[in-house]
C-alpha cells in the first residue's frame, strides 16, 4: 500500500510539474520572417539623394518596443506631417496600423506571398475613414535592398481608387 501511495505521489509531482512548464522546454513560436525583417530595421533613417548616398533628412525613426512584440516607426519625426505606424503579429500575421497626419487610421495585412526582400502592405480597414471617398493610405510596399537600404512604395487612395496626390516613394538609407 505505501509503495502505491509512493508511486501515486510521485508521478502526481511529475504531472504537476509538466503543467507549469518546469524542467520542460518550451516550444519554440514560430517566427514571422517578415516581422524578423522589420525588427532589424531599428535605428534612424535617411533620405537617399539619386545616387543612394545618404543626406541629412531624417525619413524615419524605428524601434522595436513591447517586450519585442511590436515594431513603432515615426515618419517624418518632430515635423509638422510626423506619423506613426505600429506593426505587430496577429495569430501569425503581420499587421500594421498607421496613425496618418490625415486624421484617420488605416490598418493593413503583410501580404505572406510577398517576395522574400519585400513586405507588400494590403488594406484591411481602419477608423476614423471611409474608403469609398476619403484620402487615405491603402497599401505599401516595402523592398529591401540591403541591411542598409530599402524603398518604400506607399499607395495612397481617395475617392474609392488610388491617387497620387498622397504618397509616393521614398529611398532610404540607414543612418551610421
Amino acid at each position: 500500500m505505501l509503495r502505491r501511495m509512493m508511486a501515486v505521489g510521485v508521478l502526481l509531482v511529475a504531472l504537476t510539474s509538466a503543467g507549469r512548464g518546469e524542467d520542460v522546454p518550451a516550444a519554440a513560436k514560430p517566427a514571422n520572417p517578415a516581422f524578423e525583417k522589420l525588427k532589424k530595421t531599428a535605428g534612424t533613417w535617411v533620405e537617399a539623394d539619386k545616387d543612394g548616398n545618404p543626406t541629412d533628412k531624417v525619413v524615419s525613426v524605428v524601434k522595436v518596443t513591447a517586450g519585442g512584440s511590436a515594431v513603432q516607426e515615426t515618419t517624418f519625426p518632430g515635423q509638422p506631417m510626423e506619423m506613426v505606424s505600429v506593426y505587430h503579429l496577429d495569430k501569425g500575421d503581420l499587421l500594421m496600423t498607421h496613425y496618418c497626419v490625415l486624421g484617420n487610421q488605416p490598418r493593413m495585412k503583410a501580404d505572406p506571398a510577398s517576395p522574400a526582400n519585400q513586405i507588400v502592405w494590403k488594406f484591411a480597414g481602419g477608423t476614423n475613414l471611409d474608403p469609398a471617398k476619403d484620402a487615405h493610405m491603402h497599401g505599401a510596399t516595402v523592398t529591401f535592398v540591403g541591411d542598409d537600404h530599402m524603398q518604400i512604395a506607399g499607395e495612397a487612395w481617395e475617392n474609392g481608387k488610388p491617387s497620387d496626390a498622397h504618397c509616393g516613394t521614398m529611398k532610404l538609407v540607414r543612418k551610421k
